[in-house]
């Protein structure tokens, strides 16, 4: 392995011992290291039939796991023949045994001079309500080492993205294997990141919705998303602050590029509820830079200790960088830049202006729908360009309080489809509406769009939203939000690294994976 010695294990749950045996196959050639036959999913097991075939074909070493109810598991019944099972599959050369912390002295003790040379013992532990404190978790790993464990295995639950952070405290100074997880979307850089953090093994699925615990990446995203292989102690981590952050094209985008040139970093989502207490938990020089998305360009602004002048005035940042040497986080706004010169670009090509001294923004009519973070942004960066601004937004003080601050006017957002004063107008939208899943959703009736000449639309999941479909119906110019998108990347990538950014690699990465 190139940058590290953390295994992919990949859970198998097939109902059938042919099911089993046809995705053992299958996690070999998706590239994992070695498979977790889960042999409580096998209807009518049959131990001393199925687990000989099961383990004499498997491709890769195996970890047999039998997990009863009471641990999160699908076996009811007796526990003699649980133990039993697992001690046939020993005998029969499996190269792991997952016992459960609460039955694992008992297990071992009846082992006792039998254990075969190259077996090793995972007692694990799984806390499916919250993650404890690293106390808390330092004293369930001396718990589990007492049993006589070869590998200790901890998963526990994340309420909050900071539970993760206990869980990197324990793993990085483990003095013995350790498997350190933490479920739900919020727990999914425990999985991503164990490399960097010294565990033991990560689970990857075959295919995405079969999971074994909640929020599993399946083997071909840890591996080509993440670039799991290259990731480790070293390895810079950066990352999408966001919620939701599930649809972010960001991790593609980056680790791409990061491994087309071999740079030392990772691009995660950061699942965040609380700013704040998400940077007080990441202090870590480990975490580098972060890109901020919907709800938190706002708060992450005050959360930063330098903010360039430019995001001060837009009163938003959409990208951090922490100072290596005092650690310090300074806040940027980049998301204008794509924005504007995306829109420019489109009333170029539509209108075949090429003076490039003045913008083809000035004296527009730009309307903007959205008072937050990416209003502010677009807001900001047309008037800077000359146009005359309209902020249209569900809570029409936050409207006028915008409007004021950059000296436009400001109407509710349910007065928008009657807002017509003269043609040719520019829309924008900078809110979620129209976002997966809620794909049927469009801030403004089909039958106002024809008083624009341009149409934009910041959401870039789906490329076409309703908005641009219905935009594009009435022969209006349409920007996506992937323009936006791509654009503000080069200045976030050049930020991150210090180098040019792969504009031509950044766009058939996207074109490939739209």
């Amino acid at each position: 392995m190139a940058g590290n010695s953390t295994f992919i294990c990949a859970p198998i749950m097939g109902q059938s011992v042919d099911q089993m045996l046809i995705n053992m196959g299958k996690a070999k050639a998706a590239g994992a290291d070695l498979v977790e036959l889960r042999l409580d999913y096998i209807k009518n097991f049959n131990p001393y039939q199925d687990l000989e075939v099961m383990i004499k074909q498997c491709p890769l070493p195996t970890l047999c796991t039998y997990r009863p109810k009471w641990e999160g598991g699908e076996f009811e019944g007796d526990e003699k023949r649980r133990t039993d099972a697992l001690r046939l599959a020993m005998e029969l050369g499996a190269d792991y045994i997952d016992i459960e912390l609460q039955v694992a002295h008992e297990f071992i003790n009846s082992i006792c001079g039998r254990k075969p040379q190259n077996l090793k013992i995972i007692v694990s532990s799984h806390n499916y309500q919250n993650t404890p404190s690293v106390e808390g978790i330092g004293d369930l790993v001396a718990r589990i080492q007492a049993t006589g464990a070869d590998i200790v295995k901890i998963a526990t639950t994340a309420l909050d993205i900071t539970d993760v952070v206990h869980m990197f405290q324990i793993t990085v100074h483990s003095q013995v294997p350790i498997i350190g997880l933490v479920m739900g979307e919020r727990g999914l850089i425990s999985r991503v990141l164990c490399p960097k953090f010294g565990g033991y093994l990560t689970f990857g699925t075959l295919e995405a919705g079969k999971l074994s615990a909640p929020a599993q990446p399946t083997i071909k995203e840890l591996l080509n998303f993440y670039n799991f292989r290259q990731l480790g102690p070293d390895t810079k981590v950066f990352g999408l602050i966001g919620n939701p952050v599930g649809h972010s094209k960001g991790p593609l985008l980056y680790n791409t590029a990061f491994k087309s040139i071999g740079f030392n970093g990772v691009y995660v989502p950061f699942l965040v509820d609380d700013v704040a207490k998400f940077f007080d938990a990441y202090s870590s020089p480990d975490f580098v830079g972060f890109s901020c998305t919907i709800p938190h360009k706002e708060a992450a602004l005050e959360r930063c200790d330098e903010v360039d002048p430019i995001a001060k005035s837009i009163g938003a940042v959409n990208m951090i960088i922490r100072n290596p040497s005092d650690g310090k986080l300074s806040g940027y706004n980049c998301d204008y830049i794509g924005a504007i010169s995306a829109i420019e670009h489109g009333l170029r090509g539509s209108h075949d202006i090429h003076n490039t001294v003045s913008s083809p923004l000035a004296g527009k009519l730009f309307v903007v729908i959205g008072a937050g973070g990416a209003g502010k942004s677009l807001a900001y960066g047309a008037k800077e360009k000359g146009a005359r601004v309209v902020i249209a937004n569900r809570t029409y003080e936050r409207a006028k309080q915008l409007a004021n601050v950059i000296g436009g006017e400001a109407i509710p957002l349910d007065e928008l489809g009657d807002f017509h004063p003269e043609n040719k107008m520019i829309l924008a939208n900078a809110t979620p509406i129209g976002m997966q899943p809620k794909v049927d959703e469009t801030p403004i009736p089909k039958k106002s769009l024809r008083f624009y000449s341009l149409v934009f639309d910041a959401v870039y999941t789906p490329k076409i939203t309703r908005l641009l479909r219905e935009a594009g119906e009435s022969g209006i110019t349409v920007v996506t939000g992937v323009e936006m998108f791509i654009r503000q990347a080069y200045v976030q990538y050049e930020n991150f690294t210090g180098l040019p950014a792969p504009k031509e690699l950044f766009r058939e990465t996207l074109a490939t994976h739209a």
